[in-house]
This record gives C-alpha cells, sequence and structure tokens, in this order.
C-alpha cells in the first residue's frame, strides 16, 4: 500500500495580490487581516493531516505558523482557525 506525501508547499502559484480598499475603518482591515491569516492556517493544517478541530491546539497552530513563516496567530485567531477546521468544510 502506498503512503501519500504530505506538504505545506502550495500546489499552484498564488494569485496577485490586490491593494485593499482605501476609506475603511481600522478595525475592518484588522479583522480581514486575521481572517486571511486563519484561512492560510486552516488550510496548511489541513493538508498535513489535522482534520478535527480538537487535534488543533493554540501550539499546534503556532508551531504550524512558524513553519509557513506566519508570526505566531493571538488566541482569537487560533479560535477562527478551528472555526474554519469545524464548519468550513
Amino acid at each position: 500500500m502506498a503512503v501519500a506525501a504530505v506538504t505545506t508547499e502550495p500546489l499552484h502559484t498564488p494569485l496577485k495580490k490586490k491593494p485593499l480598499p482605501a476609506g475603511r475603518p481600522r478595525q475592518w482591515y484588522v479583522t480581514h487581516n486575521r481572517r486571511l491569516k486563519a484561512m492560510r492556517l486552516a488550510i496548511a493544517l489541513l493538508d498535513t493531516g489535522v482534520h478535527q478541530p480538537s487535534s488543533a491546539s493554540n501550539a499546534r497552530i503556532r508551531t504550524t505558523a512558524g513553519h509557513l513563516g506566519i508570526h505566531p496567530p493571538s488566541d482569537t485567531t487560533c479560535r477562527m482557525v478551528r472555526a474554519l477546521i469545524r464548519y468550513g468544510r
């Protein structure tokens, strides 16, 4: 039986980033960037075989962030990552 290799490398080239819209309240930008970070971390965890929120501890999420070169997420972002894993199916 062959075992598939698990990787955190992207399978395709990422889309070009566009500038965020100007004139929004600061909290909108903070929330937007937090959601983007949570999505990147949730995708990386799913790619490494973490399919249950209970398996995604704050330490594991922060370790994954370190492997991806992302600043360690806050407790709020870690909760968002678990919510994405739970409800994002």
